[in-house]
């Protein structure tokens, strides 16, 4: 049994036993099912609309707002590391937000740098 069985099994899976986890049945959960699906609606969404581009951008931050310096006077007490890679879609919607991005500027000429 490699590591990555062991640590699948045992913490994720959360079973005790000693035969060996087969990774393809725990990817193909419902969760992964419903995940891939979402993955695949936010890789296929169509951007033509102005409107929708613009709401795209507002919605999505640009960078991870979970990031956290906590200080007290003028020293850094605690650093909370972004979260944002923990999110099983999160290139997916940056993908998003940067073709809304992309659409904004090439389709409309408009400046865009108000979203960066």
């Amino acid at each position: 049994m490699n590591v990555t069985d062991y640590t699948i099994k045992n913490f994720v899976l959360g079973c005790g036993s000693f035969e060996p986890v087969s990774i393809s049945k725990w990817v193909k959960s419902p969760v992964s099912r419903m995940l891939q699906s979402l993955r695949n609606r936010l890789e296929h969404q169509e951007i033509s609309d102005r409107t929708f581009a613009h709401r795209l951008c507002r919605l999505i931050p640009a960078q991870c707002p979970f990031e956290r310096k906590i200080e007290f006077f003028g020293y850094v007490l605690l650093s909370i590391p972004p979260l944002c890679k923990l999110n099983p879609l999160y290139d997916d919607l940056m993908a998003l937000r940067f073709r809304a991005l992309c659409y904004l500027a090439e389709e409309w000429g408009e400046d865009i740098s108000q979203y960066c």
